[in-house]
């Protein structure tokens, strides 16, 4: 009898506009740059990215923790990426160039993070997932987990896209 696999579901988006989007993501926006935030999974539900500790995003030197304002940035910079995905998967008729167009209205009007535990440890994901697209504002819930799985920090946010 021959075992039937399970479909490996393709990728949605074409490599061309994740390549692009990775580019505008962690090198163009400076300040993700600097950072270093990176992009881990992006489909049109959710998105993860990572980041490690660095000497120069510690806050607290004491306790040697991550800066407050980085955690809030970095759950900003995620909430934003799920709604370019999210925008992009919406007008998949339209070319990568035109989809990327469109994240130049995007931009943040109103943030509030939960900070629960200490940023402490080498290495911090963030998950963000679009609770609601609609045709002039997005609003997103975001996750900033420790390398143990921890929750360390939540936020949710909303996004102008028009």
């Amino acid at each position: 009898m021959t075992a039937i696999l399970p479909a490996v579901p393709a990728p949605f988006f074409e490599p061309e506009f994740v390549s692009r989007l990775k580019i505008i993501f962690e090198e163009r926006i400076a300040f993700n740059r600097v950072i270093g935030l990176r992009i881990g999974e992006l489909s049109p539900e959710s998105v993860s990215g990572h980041l490690a500790m660095r000497p120069e995003l510690i806050g607290h030197f004491v306790h040697q923790r991550l800066h407050g304002g980085v955690i809030s940035a970095a759950l900003d910079a995620m909430g934003g990426l799920a709604v370019m995905a999210a925008i992009g998967a919406r007008h998949m008729d339209e070319t990568p160039d035109a989809r990327l167009a469109r994240f130049a209205k995007l931009s943040t009007i109103d943030l509030r993070i939960d900070y629960l535990r200490p940023g402490i440890g080498e290495r911090f994901e963030m998950r963000a997932q679009v609770m609601r697209l609609g045709s002039r504002v997005a609003s997103t819930r975001m996750e900033f987990i420790g390398a143990d799985g921890t929750l360390l920090s939540s936020g949710a946010a909303a996004y102008i896209i028009s």
